[in-house]
């Protein structure tokens, strides 16, 4: 996933952007079937994400991309393998946008700042946080969602605990603080507070856990 490729960029020290490609098998020469099955992607992700695993039925996709039942399995053996992708497509999308502008900051604290404001102000993919709605949508359902959800996260918080880690080092981040521990925090603030947005069906927890988490930053800085 897209936050993987960043951490080996951090963990290499590379100061150069580094460019994703986040449609997967997608490359420069599409055969007209590569092309289908992305397509059917990124038609299927939107729905997933609003709708859920189970909510999200394989009639939906067939009418919002216009193919036969029969050309969707030829792409896909089954809903899950569809829905896997599907998440993936969401999350690499979301990530990407979350990471925006971040390599153009050279100090630890602003980059860190930018990635909240980015989580906090950019639209959310249709339907809202795909991490977080995997998580509640497949807590006891689906195991091969369940299993990506839990992989976006680790690598979500491996990313950022590389920022805090890269700035000790560079004498911009306390030298007593614990990386996994402060990427742990802005995940839980930011994640948690989307939680309580949808729930009580305003907006206003996202924003503070943005004010909040400046704040903090501001303290761990050295």
């Amino acid at each position: 996933m897209v936050w993987n490729i960043r951490l080996r960029s951090l963990t290499s020290k590379s100061q150069a952007s580094c460019h994703v490609t986040l449609k997967g098998e997608i490359g420069i020469d599409m055969s007209k079937g590569t092309e289908t099955r992305s397509r059917i992607i990124a038609k299927a992700a939107p729905l997933f994400n609003r709708k859920g695993y189970e909510g999200c039925t394989m009639q939906d996709i067939v009418e919002a991309v216009g193919l036969e039942k029969g050309s969707l399995y030829g792409h896909f053996p089954n809903k899950e393998a569809l829905a896997v992708a599907a998440f993936e497509y969401a999350w690499n999308e979301t990530s990407s946008a979350r990471m925006a502008k971040m390599d153009n900051i050279p100090n630890t604290i602003g980059k860190l700042k930018v990635h909240v404001a980015n989580v906090v102000s950019l639209p959310s993919f249709d339907g809202g946080c795909p991490l977080l709605n995997a998580i509640t949508d497949n807590d006891n359902g689906n195991p091969a969602l369940r299993k990506m959800a839990r992989k976006a996260l680790k690598e979500w918080r491996l990313y950022l605990q590389e920022i805090f880690k890269d700035g000790q080092d560079r004498g911009e981040i306390r030298a007593g603080l614990d990386p996994q521990e402060a990427a742990t925090l802005m995940i839980a603030l930011l994640e948690g507070a989307m939680a309580l947005d949808r729930i009580d069906g305003r907006s206003g927890f996202l924003k503070g856990a943005g004010r909040h988490l400046n704040s903090y930053l501001d303290t761990v800085a050295s």
